[in-house]
């Protein structure tokens, strides 16, 4: 398959840092004595039958799409084991928003060769870091995902930071052209929950667009984003919120005494989650307002701020599917060095909104139109950005490796909205293109 990849800045990765270069595949998860979580996932092209007994064309893991749930707790040793059944394009699996090893990062022609038919490969992590993540394949994402490559990774905390009685992770897909599935049921989703219980629901968007989110039947408090706690959350009420392609929003609620709470989307009625028994709530009104994280919660000083100093600075602009006015190879990568404090000014010009997505860091998001966030501090591996928006974000280069930095619309990214951020010193002996068959779109 003839790809734009062709010729990518990954060649010129290969010379990077002279005699004191380092692979990012020797960069792995050294030897400790955590509890250790084993799974086996097999990737392989079948066929689903839907709720309606419905047969779908499907790319699954172990027979599914969503494959199935991975929970662990934090701290826990990950060894999950990929085997490729009969994907002829291969596959590989990373782990959204996971900070790991860059040998771990499931990127074809960067991070490893993509799996063949009939091969296998071990991701080995520790989970860090507690919260609501995802799986899919980064081989040909734009069209695996689509296909069904994808599933949910928990990590529960070893302490919880929020009290509840039940917890649910849903994941909004797209299976194809035709088919909207809530944890892979089509119609819709219904949970258990009685009067008087506490839900923590996490909401994953596999999708590429936009998903305008509802709570009917009750007030609400949003605890994460991207998995990371925010700090003394308030509790709102008729707020729609928009989570862009990739992200996840935790969101906790009281059952009420009697009805149901419902969770949709605004605009695609496939994804309604029901939960609890009785009659339905009234639903948002189609112009209610618009969550905004960057009043929401109790600030927290970390002294983390716009005007601290940063080793160094970069300017993103984004187009329809362009970076900088180019795309792929021709992005100048972000050039970091180890321990040192980045800042990206990120402003979307001219498009459709771009859910921007880093590999391997969690960021903290400074500013948006240029005023610093006034409620609790966001930490994230996404910032979406509308038309018009531009975004300080910083973070520190605390994970060696060679990491993307892409649009997760992954239609965008397909047509050339993904860029690189390279660690001085950091190299690859992959390769990216129709000869080695790495497509990391």
């Amino acid at each position: 398959m003839k790809s734009i990849w062709e010729h990518t800045h990954h060649q010129k990765e290969n010379s990077m840092g002279g005699g004191n270069a380092v692979s990012c595949s020797n960069l792995t998860e050294p030897p400790s004595n955590a509890p250790v979580k084993s799974f086996d996932l097999t990737a392989a092209k079948t066929f689903v039958r839907l709720k309606s007994g419905k047969m779908v064309k499907a790319w699954t893991f172990n027979g599914t799409t969503p494959g199935p749930e991975l929970r662990v707790r934090e701290g826990d040793r990950v060894v999950v084991k990929l085997t490729n059944k009969n994907i002829e394009e291969g596959v590989t699996i990373h782990w959204h928003g996971v900070v790991l090893p860059c040998s771990q990062d499931g990127v074809p022609g960067v991070t490893q060769d993509v799996v063949r038919p009939g091969e296998q490969y071990t991701y080995e992590f520790v989970a860090k870091h507690p919260g609501t993540y995802w799986y899919h394949s980064h081989q040909l994402s734009s069209e695996q995902v689509k296909r069904g490559l994808i599933g949910r990774l928990i990590v529960e905390p070893k302490e919880k930071t929020f009290h509840y009685d039940r917890d649910y992770a849903v994941i909004l897909q797209r299976l194809g052209e035709n088919e909207y599935l809530t944890n892979g049921q089509e119609g819709g989703l219904k949970l258990e929950a009685t009067p008087g219980e506490t839900v923590r629901l996490r909401l994953i968007n596999a999708y590429n667009r936009v998903q305008w989110m509802g709570v009917a039947g009750a007030s609400f408090q949003v605890v994460s984003i991207d998995g990371h706690d925010l700090n003394e959350p308030d509790v709102i009420q008729n707020e729609w919120i928009p989570i862009g392609g990739g992200q996840r929003y935790d969101i906790l609620f009281t059952m009420p005494d009697n009805g149901q709470v419902r969770v949709y989307s605004k605009k695609q009625k496939d994804w309604t989650i029901s939960l609890g028994k009785g009659r339905a709530p009234k639903k948002l009104s189609k112009h209610a307002k618009i969550f905004d994280f960057t009043t929401y919660g109790t600030p927290k000083e970390d002294g983390i701020s716009p005007d601290m100093h940063f080793d160094r600075t970069y300017d993103l602009v984004l187009g329809p599917v362009d970076i900088n006015g180019k795309r792929f190879h021709d992005i100048p990568p972000i050039i970091v060095k180890e321990g040192e404090w980045v800042k990206v000014r990120i402003e979307h010009k001219l498009g459709a909104e771009h859910p921007m997505h880093l590999h391997g860091h969690i960021f903290k998001i400074l500013t948006k139109n240029g005023k610093p966030l006034s409620g609790s501090p966001i930490y994230a591996d996404s910032v979406l950005l509308f038309q018009g928006d531009v975004y300080e974000i910083a973070f520190q280069a605390n994970n060696p490796g060679l990491w993307m930095e892409h649009c997760h619309n992954l239609n965008h990214a397909a047509a050339g909205m993904s860029m690189m951020v390279n660690y001085e010193g950091v190299t690859t002996p992959f390769r990216v293109g129709t000869k080695s068959g790495n497509f990391p779109d």
